[in-house]
Parts: C-alpha cells; structure tokens; sequence
C-alpha cells in the first residue's frame, strides 16, 4: 500500500551502583513511513546491526524512472 510498517518492542536496563540507582524502560512502538514511490517487494531486505535498523527498499523500474535530479547551486 506505498508504506513501511516497523513494529518492535524497546528495552533498556540502565544501573548506576555508585549513584544506587537503577532505571528500566519497556514498550511497544509501531511507525508507518509513507514511502512515496513503488518498491521491488521480493527484494527487500533489513538488518539489525549495533542497535541500528538498516532497511533496504530498492524502487521499481518504473519507479527509478520517474526520479528527477535536482542541481545544488554554490559552495559552502
């Protein structure tokens, strides 16, 4: 339906004994992402790598076909 659904569950466990203190977080998270152009569903892919989501999303060929390039002006 042109969207990304994520849904996951985060947990963290924080404990500081020279502060004695200790803090948890727990819950449930869902996020659509409106993706905006058609994407080669069978080739999608995602990895979980050092806490971070990698989602690869490659665009249909009639997709890539509508991509405009846009020329940056100046120098920073």
């Amino acid at each position: 339906n042109g969207a990304l659904k994520l849904k996951g569950e985060k947990r963290s466990e924080t404990e500081d004994k020279d502060r004695q203190f200790s803090e948890r977080f727990y819950g449930r998270f869902e996020r659509l992402i409106p993706l905006g152009y058609e994407v080669e569903e069978d080739k999608v892919n995602a990895a979980f790598k050092n806490g971070v989501l990698t989602v690869t999303l490659p665009k249909t060929e009639r997709a890539q076909a509508k991509a405009k390039r846009i020329a940056i002006n100046g120098k920073n």
